[in-house]
């Protein structure tokens, strides 16, 4: 994928609290730039499901996202929701995620593929009458997800401002403490926008009722962000997924290492390393795609980058296996191998962390065996500062958990890579996928 395609698309999720208006919001989107079939209107219009619905669109905005029956029912989102839109400036991928606490894993599986957060604050269900003024705990925790998990830009906005007769003062009360928020958990300064998903206050166009806002509407936010692919603050990452062998007469052998290039770039005739067992080697030919035959000619090229799948042919006969990682041999920041890590861990399953278990730690294409050495701290959704005392993590805590494992691992830390930083815990005995890991220390 070329500069000019990362920059015209945008992935961002919608995160915040039960009823904060998140599906109505994207339906808002979609309605306003023109991205609904005539179809789908009439046959949201005669639902029997409508709830809440906009005066001018006659439906509910919310139904073009809720597309579980269970959702419908219930009046909440379950499962994440894609959706896709664009206007003449951009293309947009959007991932509409559950605000129920239950439903947090889905929250962080929608995040993880994502550049943008847009998270809603119902400015309703704002404590007006601390200082600062209370958020709603789960959009704390949804704050506190984004920023572990690096997304580049972040947006607050702050809903249903047509309930408060769009009050200014009430506005800054509540941007007070968002940037608390901010401030407490590490995000850099937030970008806030006063609207009404409903009635499409400041979402598309901007609202004749808040003239004492001066900023871009949401859709003009979306679309001035720069998406192009950050400096790499490290080289090549590939990891090995698969060897792919031509069979057939010894003139005729090949073999290919297949996956996805997670960082840097990689060419013909460059100088590599295979790791973990150091072994240097050269590059002979590349292959786009998951086409590995080398027969495909037209699918030969001389170069690959960030985010291309690709089958590598090397020019030594060495031993590589799924789980390898290829460098460069002049990378002067490799990664470490190491058997103890530290991390921070978003816990998602119901059953909590136990220190005598057996984990599994999936990292780029390798599984290694995972054992708890220490929790070294929990964050306290509520006071957003950590407990004094550890505990084992329970279902959606966020906490530091260093760990020891089976054998070791070339890793990066989190915040030079965020593919071959992170990593996702599995219970072995359920097959559960248990938390989700960010790399924060790898001893050698």
């Amino acid at each position: 994928m070329t500069t000019n395609q990362n920059q015209n698309v945008v992935r961002f999720i919608t995160a915040g609290s039960v009823d904060d208006g998140k599906s109505t919001l994207i339906g808002r989107l979609l309605y306003d730039t023109k991205s609904i079939l005539v179809d789908q209107l009439e046959s949201l219009s005669k639902t029997k499901h409508a709830r809440v619905t906009s005066s001018d669109a006659g439906v509910d905005l919310a139904l073009l996202t809720d597309g579980l029956e269970a959702e419908r029912e219930q009046g909440i989102t379950i499962d994440v929701a894609y959706r896709y839109f664009s206007t003449p400036k951009r293309k947009f991928i959007v991932a509409d995620a559950p605000g129920h606490e239950q439903y947090t894993r889905n929250l962080v599986t929608g995040a993880s593929q994502s550049d943008v957060a847009v998270i809603l604050v119902d400015a309703t269900r704002v404590d007006l009458d601390t200082t600062p003024a209370t958020l709603l705990a789960q959009t704390k925790r949804h704050a506190a997800i984004v920023h572990l998990l690096g997304l580049r830009h972040v947006v607050f906005a702050v809903n249903k401002m047509d309930l408060l007769n769009f009050d200014e003062a009430v506005f800054n009360t509540i941007k007070i403490a968002i940037q608390d928020l901010c401030k407490k958990i590490g995000l850099s300064e937030p970008t806030l926008i006063p609207m009404s998903a409903l009635l499409g206050a400041n979402v598309v166009t901007p609202s004749k009722d808040t003239p004492w806002y001066k900023g871009p509407t949401l859709l003009q936010w979306l679309e001035s962000l720069d998406t192009s692919p950050q400096s790499e603050k490290i080289g090549l990452r590939f990891p090995v997924q698969y060897v792919a062998r031509q069979d057939g007469s010894a003139s005729d052998d090949f073999r290919g290492y297949l996956g996805q290039i997670e960082s840097g770039s990689i060419r013909v005739g460059q100088k590599i390393k295979v790791l973990p067992e150091n072994r240097e080697a050269t590059v002979s030919k590349i292959y786009l795609g998951n086409r590995s035959n080398h027969e495909h000619t037209s699918n030969e090229v001389e170069s690959a980058q960030t985010g291309e799948s690709a089958a590598i042919s090397l020019a030594e006969d060495i031993d590589v296996s799924r789980g390898c990682l290829f460098i460069s041999a002049e990378d002067a920041n490799p990664p470490t191998l190491s058997k103890q890590i530290s991390a921070d861990l978003c816990w998602l399953d119901t059953e909590p962390l136990s220190l005598s278990r057996k984990y599994a730690l999936r990292h780029t294409t390798n599984t290694i065996g995972a054992k708890v050495k220490v929790i070294e701290r929990v964050l306290d959704v509520q006071t957003l500062s950590h407990a004094l005392e550890t505990h084992p993590l329970k279902a959606n805590e966020i906490g530091r958990i260093s760990f020891v494992l089976q054998k070791p691992i070339v890793a990066d830390l989190f915040n030079q890579s965020q593919r071959t930083g992170a990593f996702i815990l599995i219970d072995e005995a359920t097959n559960h996928t248990v938390a989700a890991g960010m790399i924060r220390e790898a001893i050698a």
